[in-house]
């Protein structure tokens, strides 16, 4: 568990009944040592008073985007840089679809804008209104765009209704807050100076000109790790599959379609790395001959034999260099014994670290923008050590893997210029 001891925690209070629970959150934030300044919106202050979080934290409590005395000095630009992490405890669903849209129509949206801040949301409302596709949809754009949501738990509202939709208790938020590594202090994960490289998404092997074998990768999770990677201050190389992402900003990126194009890619870049996480989904094989037309069904066909060939093993490459051979990561999507296939591939193709996961799961895994994962690798004596990640955003599991590999980096390896 990381210590809360001095962190700075800006608390954003919405319009809802669990709005009373806030008061506790603060005094729990305060009492495990963190420093906190609230804003409230003002539908918020109709459940409970600026004064009592003032008194509370011993911090003037902001309400107001057009607050001419705070506002002569940008005071929302101030406080966006100050904070950590923004917590909002409670986020009703109205301010989940502010958010999601992108608005910045009063100061607590205008902060989260403006803010490079750990983005924390408690959600609470009405389970009907949780259940709804609009909110759902909303939940999941804020955590594509790398919102840590923390419950809703279940139980009995304050409308009557039993199911989803309460905020989650303050002693529950502060355990999930700083449980994890992605609670780490944003300059406690630094990788100014390292070069990282990384593989994502699927190839495409073909058969003839509009037929083409391949997988179910989106892309998503190499691609969260490459901005991850970014935004701690590497210098990133992606070497892209075909997918339909945005490149992150920062990010060098490298098209490919293939699996040999991806092999020749990342022999050449791997040399020039630090680091190098092979997320992307090769296919094991291609077709031996690529037909140069259209191969055509005909009335008599009963069937269609393909002779395949094995694709080279861009991982196990990498892991057999001799000279100049990076702190080597990669990945394992499994549908069972998903420990003992990643033990086996760890050792097999020499790696440093291996990210398993279970692309079985209902929800994980391929196209989806969240995942578990099981990390295993080889401490500083050579002996096995593994972390369990539960099920979280891809954004969050990204921030993760890298506060790991950044942990078990050689502090003898020097960092590329």
């Amino acid at each position: 568990m990381t210590s809360p001891l001095g962190r700075r925690v800006l608390l954003g209070i919405s319009a809802g009944i669990a709005a009373y629970k806030s008061a506790h959150l603060a005094r729990l934030l305060k009492k495990a040592g963190c420093e906190v300044r609230v804003i409230m919106t003002e539908g918020a202050q109709a459940f409970i008073t600026p004064l009592t979080l003032q008194a509370l934290t011993g911090e003037a409590v902001r309400t107001s985007l057009l607050d001419p005395g705070a506002e002569a000095g940008m005071g929302h630009i101030e406080l966006a840089r100050w904070a950590e992490i923004i917590l909002i405890a409670p986020a009703t669903a109205d301010l989940m679809a502010r958010l999601a849209q992108g608005q910045a129509d009063d100061l607590l949206t205008t902060l989260c804008l403006a803010s490079d801040a750990r983005c924390v949301m408690a959600p609470a409302m009405n389970q009907a209104m949780w259940r709804h596709v609009a909110t759902r949809r909303n939940a999941r754009q804020l955590q594509e765009d790398g919102w840590q949501l923390l419950g809703p738990d279940a139980g009995d509202q304050a409308c009557g209704d039993i199911g989803p939709g309460r905020m989650l208790e303050p002693e529950a938020i502060m355990e999930e807050l700083f449980k994890s590594p992605e609670a780490a202090p944003a300059d406690s994960l630094d990788a100014r100076g390292l070069s990282i490289t990384l593989t994502a998404g699927p190839t495409r092997e073909l058969l003839d000109p509009v037929r083409y074998l391949s997988n179910h990768s989106s892309g998503k999770m190499g691609y969260a790790l490459a901005r991850a990677a970014a935004d701690l201050g590497a210098r990133v190389k992606l070497i892209s599959g075909p997918v339909a992402l945005e490149t992150p900003p920062g990010v060098e990126r490298i098209d490919v379609e293939s699996a040999r194009e991806m092999h020749e890619a990342a022999l050449r870049l791997a040399r020039q790395s630090d680091v190098f996480i092979g997320c992307a989904a090769v296919a094991d094989y291609r077709a031996e001959t690529v037909s140069e037309h259209k191969i055509k069904k005909t009335d008599d066909q009963e069937g269609l034999t393909l002779k395949l060939v094995k694709n080279p093993d861009i991982i196990a490459e990498i892991g057999a260099m001799q000279e100049k051979r990076p702190y080597l990561v990669g990945f394992a999507a499994e549908t069972q014994n998903l420990e003992s296939h990643a033990r086996d591939k760890l050792q097999r193709k020499k790696l440093d670290m291996i990210v398993a996961n279970d692309v079985s799961q209902q929800g994980l895994g391929f196209g989806s923008d969240h995942n578990a994962a099981l990390l295993l690798w080889r401490d500083a004596d050579g002996e096995a050590a593994q972390r369990h990640f539960p099920a979280t955003t891809k954004a969050m599991l990204a921030r993760s893997i890298l506060a790991a590999i950044l942990e078990g980096l050689p502090h003898s390896q020097g960092r590329t210029s």
